[in-house]
């Protein structure tokens, strides 16, 4: 066959931002001059499955999904077999963070054909050569399928290229200007992917099955010349680093800060409390100087003992957090801590330890960030994970049940479906968020006036400096009436 392939990023957020599809720019560059190839974006286009089945009519025969648990998931599940009923001679392709942890599950449904698992680009690129030439592809690494029996095949993982002998990103496949947007970052910001993996082996964190410990960065030189070229193509003015440690190797930063520098940008990216405790004022000062204005970091618990059962205990603690977030003041950059709760096996205590450790930080830094997650299990064998599945937890086994109201929100992290954690102390966290960010107002939400802000404060001073987080029903009212957005919806 002749492979001509449509690249899907279905959906990815309930709002109306549009994020740059990367993971489909990835996939384009090592197609470019090989195969045929178009981008469907479902944060851009009105009707996805329209532009997809215009592609299929003209002559394509591919179907590349990447598929994040949640929103990307309920649409690419009814998409897929939508067009699978239509045209059963399509080859339905899913790679991804859902498929990589949940292959079984992906394959136990007619319509998907493979699965790419972890680092999917040369993977996605050999399997279109054997099919072009109608060779074998049961042995490729990273693919999972069916013989000719029906029986799964889950091949190991591949090597992980380095991004340095990776092409660059076809910007050209895709109208860049639909993808600068304002934050609270810059009037005009876009997204980078500057390396891929992370070095640390936290046993509740998704991409340790996709890389097991490594981490490969693009150089400084190539990030900043990336930089540049989004500054003087698109005049951009801000930047997110999306990878998922940005800040792993000092010197690299230092030197990406340095030549970032002269062109006046700000720019965000994501840490370990650790690792940025150990850099030197001068990096810090120069991170300043060059932009930096948000660092995202895991502090994760209040607990010494649940960091262990993390994996992340005996280099991170929490006092470690509380000092982060002074010097974080010092320099005056605003940190972002996310938080995950109701860890097995004492969820209680875990929540009630946690919440408390949330007000001492914002003693020290009032304009920290806090995110918080309930803990969500992900298929990693560890101390967490162990204990999610002696308290009765188990992952669906079809996309069915996946896509089932409990598991779409067990996939947004929000506490549905462990059965360790009740309804009333889900409740209880939601409950805290909501005063906490009352009281609090994220400094990311760029549509807040500051008259809302004091509103929002003071309608919510009395529950939070009483501890009175039940029934805010108040602040529900008012968040909803100027359509507050958290955190960790509002930009990044």
């Amino acid at each position: 066959m002749n492979p001509e392939i449509v690249l899907y990023h279905p959906k990815s957020n309930a709002s109306a931002k549009r994020i740059l599809p990367m993971s489909v720019l990835a996939l384009g560059a090592v197609l470019e001059n090989r195969f045929p190839y178009e981008i469907v974006d479902g944060n851009c286009v009105r009707d996805p499955l329209a532009e997809i089945r215009r592609s299929v009519r003209e002559g394509a025969n591919v179907l590349a999904v990447t598929v994040m648990p949640g929103p990307q998931l309920l649409q690419a599940v009814p998409h897929c077999r939508a067009l699978k009923r239509e045209f059963p001679g399509l080859i339905v392709v899913w790679g991804g963070y859902f498929p990589t942890q949940h292959s079984t599950a992906c394959l136990s449904s007619p319509e998907i054909d493979f699965v790419v698992r972890g680092h999917g680009e040369l993977v996605f690129l050999h399997l279109l050569q054997c099919l072009e030439r109608n060779g074998d592809y049961h042995g490729l690494g990273g693919l999972s399928c069916r013989d000719g029996t029906g029986r799964m095949l889950e091949n190991p993982l591949a090597p992980i290229p380095h991004p340095e002998d990776l092409p660059p990103y076809p910007y050209h496949r895709v109208d860049m200007e639909r993808y600068v947007r304002k934050t609270f970052l810059g009037s005009r910001t876009l997204q980078h992917h500057s390396s891929y993996g992370c070095p640390f082996l936290c046993n509740f964190c998704a991409v340790v099955n996709m890389v097991s410990g490594r981490w490969l960065p693009q150089s400084a030189e190539t990030v900043a010349g990336i930089t540049q070229l989004y500054v003087r193509r698109w005049r951009v003015n801000a930047i997110e680093f999306c990878d998922n440690n940005f800040f792993t190797h000092e010197a690299r930063v230092a030197e990406i800060a340095e030549r970032v520098a002269p062109l006046g940008i700000s720019w965000w990216g994501e840490a370990r409390v650790d690792t940025l405790l150990k850099y030197s004022d001068e990096t810090w000062r120069l991170m300043r100087k060059s932009g930096l204005k948000m660092v995202f970091m895991g502090a994760e618990s209040a607990s010494p003992e649940v960091l262990n059962r993390m994996d992340k205990g005996g280099t991170l603690t929490p006092d470690k957090t509380l000092e982060m977030a002074a010097v974080a003041r010092k320099y005056g950059v605003v940190p972002e801590f996310s938080f995950v709760l109701g860890n097995p096996p004492e969820p209680e205590a875990d929540v009630r330890d946690t919440l408390e450790f949330v007000r001492k930080l914002k003693k020290i830094n009032p304009v920290s960030e806090i995110i918080l997650y309930t803990y969500s299990p992900v298929p990693l064998s560890g101390n967490l994970y162990d204990a999610a599945l002696a308290r009765g937890f188990a992952f669906p086994e079809n996309l069915d049940d996946w896509v089932g109201a409990q598991w779409a929100e067990f996939s947004q992290r929000r506490g549905a479906g462990v059965p360790w954690l009740s309804e009333g102390l889900r409740m209880q966290i939601r409950n805290f968020e909501r005063v906490l960010n009352a009281y609090y107002p994220t400094s990311t939400d760029f549509r807040l006036t500051p008259l809302w802000r004091d509103v929002l404060r003071a309608a919510s001073a009395w529950r939070y400096h009483l501890r009175c987080y039940d029934f805010p029903l108040e602040l529900r009212v008012l968040q909803k009436l100027i359509r507050y957005q958290r955190p960790e919806t509002s930009g990044f």
